[in-house]
């Protein structure tokens, strides 16, 4: 589980779904308050923590200070980022226990790739490739399973196809024809009404969450959450 401190709501959510379809969980918290108020228990430690140093009332720094102060959360590895990128706030937070800094703007595969960094500096696992989850959704390539909501759904090898298909492109628009020839490994030859129905019994299996596979009108189906 990855936490994400950010106030602004566009970015956080941004920062949540880039995590969340590279293999991670991840948490978002508007303040150092919401913070604090989840890490209240050992059972809710998070592996890596992102911290922005400018939000509102206690400020990233000073957040990152109580977290290397409690012998709870002084282990977890945290990130900073920042819009400021001046030396002194990056100086300030390595100095104080950060492990590593961000400059806002930032790219999200900037992101992932420093979340692993510091994640195998840690020891951490960061081997997810056999596992894709996003929403509530949890498919595992390597036991060719998918739970939804942590609750086992029985699929066709189609439909996990299809699944695994659309859940490693979110976003990506698969044509039809696509879909027949990266499935059923066959050439177009006018009639995909197969991939219609296949889509049809995936989205009843996957509820409540089969509507994150979207109809793209006169083209084909997209994986959107």
């Amino acid at each position: 589980m990855i936490f994400c401190v950010e106030d602004d709501v566009s970015i956080r959510d941004l920062m949540i779904y880039a995590l969340e379809t590279s293999g991670h969980k991840a948490q978002g918290f508007n303040d150092g308050s919401e913070l604090f108020d989840a890490l209240t228990s050992e059972n809710n430690m998070p592996n890596l923590i992102m911290l922005d140093i400018m939000l509102p009332g206690e400020d990233g720094l000073e957040i990152l200070k109580r977290l290397k102060a409690n012998p709870l959360t002084s282990n977890i590895p945290i990130i900073m980022a920042t819009a400021k990128g001046t030396e002194f706030d990056k100086v300030i937070g390595l100095d104080t226990g950060a492990d590593d800094y961000l400059t806002k703007p930032f790219g999200m595969m900037e992101m992932i790739a420093r979340v692993n960094a510091v994640l195998r500096r840690f020891g951490m696992n960061t081997d997810n490739d056999d596992i894709i989850e996003i929403g509530g959704i949890n498919l595992n390539s390597g036991t060719r399973t998918v739970t939804v909501d942590g609750e086992n759904v029985a699929l066709t090898l189609k439909e996990f196809e299809i699944l695994q298909l659309l859940m490693q492109h979110p976003e990506y628009v698969f044509t039809r024809e696509k879909l027949l020839s990266d499935v059923w490994r066959i050439d177009y030859t006018g009639e995909t009404r197969t991939v219609d129905v296949h889509i049809g019994t995936l989205r009843t299996k996957l509820e409540p969450y089969g509507k994150y596979i979207e109809t793209v009108r006169g083209v084909g189906y997209r994986f959107r959450y």
